[in-house]
Formats: structure tokens, sequence, C-alpha cells
């Protein structure tokens, strides 16, 4: 290789658990308000990830385990990178695996030695670029970000978490239930033994036409529990920035599936906690990070203007952005806890802000777009649109889709060797399956093209109206900012992806 890698330090650990176990039942009773039993309601236990439907007398249980637990770390093996040299060491003899990933997930080096030692990365890397690093020593596995640009130096600890350990005196469970034609509720538990009475808002919906899945077309706004709230979530970093964007943006911590997570988020100069706003999840692609996404401005053709210029086109101030973070390379592997996290992250600013939880959207650009796909498969309850950006199905954790539609539109160019546009059918024809009219299948659909200079739309117009399947390509290559003048900046995708969104 002809430039350097960089160097990056990093120091494993692996931690020991003890805890105690104890049976609990939780049961109880979901009402609407006048008295009357729902049945069907999706009762779920957010934190172990446990969920039920209510009979038709509107009970439901649970039964588990209440585990709690207290965490030690120590250090087994610390790791340097140099130029391309790996160097390991540790106290024992246990076996490191060592594997090398490009940014779209390929495995490209794969090595296992025992105890201390060495091994040279850069003369099995052909391709200069940014690669990402699995080293896994005894229980503990690091992941190292290097590229062929530079110098760094850093250190990076790594600590496991219990999956059911209460954190700060905080609840031992969060309980969500979900019904159509209901606000859906979220309870903080103290106590799982016990039995509960639950009563549940119908959705004001002004005289709309409703369905049985989903909501009209310019439906009134669906108020979320925080609604007259002031909210009271602290960010623990602010980040101002000036030009012409405002940028400026909250980082979060949230625990979802025994995980600690973070996010940022961003709202309007002069909120209001009695207008119902809309929320857009923009997820960051692979090697890039929720802060960039959230405050980068013009720093290269990924990360022209904050949440994929979404915030720039919102000049009424009618969104709050959010930004999650994935894996610290970039990536969204932990899959059902990647999913579990999403569910938490809405559920808690449904509940400390005003939100219109019937217009959540969702966005993201390479592995960003095969995590937002992912969402779509089974968040059609909870998020009414994605956009994603050169999507792909391969290296990422796809669920079962819930069999029900959501609005969804892609951006792709003919010419990305990353995530071929050659795959682009399987992705909508998954999508399609449930859009249909009346929920039915519509993929053997044709599309319907038109053009706006060199790119061309496709829009399916014999699916469900409030459910649009869209595709856009353009003659580029992997990036979400598609032009027709060679300019990333001149990019007709933010309009583009806006009109989708306002159309609901």
């Amino acid at each position: 290789m002809g430039k350097p890698f960089s160097t990056l330090f990093t120091t494993a650990m692996i931690a020991a658990m003890c805890g105690t176990a104890s049976a609990f039942t939780l049961s109880g009773t979901v009402y609407d308000d006048t008295d009357n039993p729902i049945q069907g309601a999706e009762v779920k236990l957010m934190k172990r990830n446990m969920e039920t439907e209510t009979d038709a007398k509107g009970f439901f249980t649970f039964t588990g385990k209440d585990i709690s637990g207290i965490q030690e770390s120590r250090k087994v093996g610390s790791f340097s990178l140099n130029n391309g040299i790996l160097n390991f060491s540790q106290g024992s003899n246990a076996p490191v695996n060592v594997k090398v990933f490009d940014l779209v997930g390929n495995q490209v080096y794969n090595k296992t030695l025992q105890g201390s030692g060495s091994m040279d990365l850069s003369a099995s890397i052909e391709a200069q670029g940014t690669y990402l690093a699995k080293i896994s020593l005894g229980n503990t596995q690091q992941t190292v970000r290097f590229n062929a640009y530079g110098n760094y130096a850093g250190s990076i600890e790594a600590r496991s978490t219990s999956s059911l350990q209460k954190t700060n005196g905080g609840p031992a469970e969060v309980l969500r239930v979900v019904a159509e034609g209901f606000d859906t509720l979220t309870m903080d538990l103290t106590n799982l033994d016990t039995t509960l009475t639950i009563k549940m808002s119908k959705i004001f919906t002004s005289g709309e036409q409703t369905y049985a899945f989903g909501y009209a077309l310019k439906n009134a706004p669906r108020k979320s529990k925080g609604c007259g709230k002031t909210g009271n979530l602290k960010g623990t970093i602010n980040y101002q920035c000036g030009g012409k964007d405002d940028c400026s943006a909250q980082q979060f911590s949230i625990n979802a599936g025994g995980l600690n997570r973070t996010y940022y988020m961003t709202f309007p100069k002069n909120y209001d906690n009695t207008k119902p706003y809309k929320l857009l999840i923009a997820n960051h692609c692979m090697g890039s990070e929720s802060n960039h996404i959230a405050t980068w401005v013009d720093h290269d053709q990924d990360h022209i203007s904050p949440y994929y210029s979404q915030k720039a086109l919102d000049t009424e101030g009618n969104y709050i952005f959010v930004a999650p973070q994935g894996e610290s390379n970039g990536t969204w592997q932990k899959g059902e806890k990647d999913h579990q996290f999403i569910d938490a992250l809405i559920s808690h600013i449904e509940d400390n802000y005003c939100i219109d939880t019937s217009r959540v959207f969702a966005t993201g650009f390479s592995f960003g777009a095969m995590f937002t796909n992912s969402l779509a498969q089974t968040f059609q309850h909870r998020i009414r649109a994605v956009a994603v950006y050169a999507v792909a199905d391969f290296n990422i954790y796809i669920p079962a889709n819930a069999g029900k539609p959501i609005a969804w539109m892609d951006v792709h160019g003919v010419d990305d060797g990353l995530c071929t546009y050659s795959k682009v059918d399987d992705a909508i024809n998954r999508i399609l399956a449930n859009n249909g009219p009346n929920g039915t299948d519509a993929r053997g659909e044709k599309a319907t093209k038109w053009s706006s200079g060199p790119h061309v739309c496709y829009d399916y117009k014999n699916v469900d109206p409030r459910f649009p399947v869209k595709l856009c390509t353009w003659k580029g290559g992997h990036q979400w900012t598609a032009n027709d003048d060679g300019n990333y900046r001149n990019t007709w995708v933010p309009e583009e992806v806006h009109k989708f969104f306002e159309q609901f």
C-alpha cells in the first residue's frame, strides 16, 4: 500500500457478572375510556423484549424471572495498530482472532493466532481506504477503525452490561400498550409482581375516515403523551455551530435492551409543548457517527447539511430531528437490540415531548439505509414512511416482515458498486407484498416512469395511495447526494424526499 495505515490503540476488557433472580407474574386488563375491554392490544415489556396480546376480556399476563446484577471488569490484553502492523499482548496463551471488513461489511481478512504477537494487515488488503478490524480475545471483542491516511493515537475501553440490570435507581421495566384507534400508552413499572388496570384513550380523528391499519392522507395529528409537558430530558453534550445551517444539537443517553445507547436531537428554535411535531430519525452510514449526521455542514459529499439536508428544508419548524448512534464503527449489527433501541427511543421522545405519533419518519444512507429498511419490516405501527439511499439486504439483520404496509422510497445510483442497483427489486418487492389496496400483494405491478433531468423516478401507482412506493435512479455510484451536473451540492434528493414525507 502506498500510504501508511493510521495508528490506533485499544484496551480490551472482559466483564464478570453475578446477580440474583426471583420469579414474577405481571398481569392486567386493558379497557377503553368507557370501561369496555380492548381485545388484541399489543402489550410489551420493553427491557425484556417480551410481548403478548390481550384476549377477548382485555386480559394479558407475563411470567418470568426478575434479574438484577452488578458488574466488574478486568484488563485481559492490549492491542496497537501502527502502519498496518497489528501488535497484541496478553498474560495468557488464549487465541486472538482478527477479522477485517470494508465499509459495507464485506470480510477481507480473517486470521487467528495464539498468545501475544503481531500480524501485517496491510499485506492482505489491496485497496486503500477505511476498514474495520474486529479483534476477539477470549470473550471480549473490540472494533478498530483504521484507514490509509495520516496517524492517530487513542484508547477505547469496553464493558459488558447485564441486559436486565436496573440502572441508576430507574424503573425495573417499561410497559407499552398499542391498540388500533387508541393513543399508545407507556408506563414505568417499579414492581413486576403485580396486577394492573389500564385505560386507553381513543384517538381524536376530527371525523376523518378510519382504517383497520394506518391513517388517512392528511390526517389530523395524533398527540403523544408528552404534549403539554415541559421536556425534562437533560442533554450531556450541547453542540453549537454557525453558518447557513443551524446545526445545534444535544446528545442524550437511554438504556435499551440492557445497553446504554446515545443519540443526538435537534429541536425547533421556538419549541411549543402544545404543538405536535413530526419526528425524523436519521441513521448514519458505516464509517460515520450520529454527531456527524446532526452537526456537520458541507464536510463532504455525504454530510452536506444536518440530517441528510432535511432540517434545512424545515423552514416552518415542524420537525424534531434525531440521529441515533449504532456501533462505534458506524455499523448497525446488534440485530434485535438495535430494533429495541429505536423502539425505546421513539417512546422516550414521545413521552417527554409533543410528537405527532402518526408522522414519524426514518431515513439513512448505505448501512444506515440497510438499518432503516430493516426497521421498515416491523415498525409499520410506529413509522409512517422511510426514505433510503443505496439500500441493500446483505450484512444486516432483516426480520420477518410484520405483514403491514409502510410508505417507502429509495434513491439509488445505477453504477453503485457496493450496494448494487441490480438488487433493488428484492427490497421493493418485500414492501410491495403488503402495499396493495386493502393490504393486498402488489408485487406484480409495473412502475410508472417519469423524468426530471438526467435522473429518473418511478412511482408504483397501483398501491394503496396511503402507502406509496417510489424509486429514483441516477447515473452515479455509492453516494446519496445524487445530482444531474456532477456537483453533489446541487443534489435533488433532499427536495424529493421532503415532498415524499410532506404528502402525509
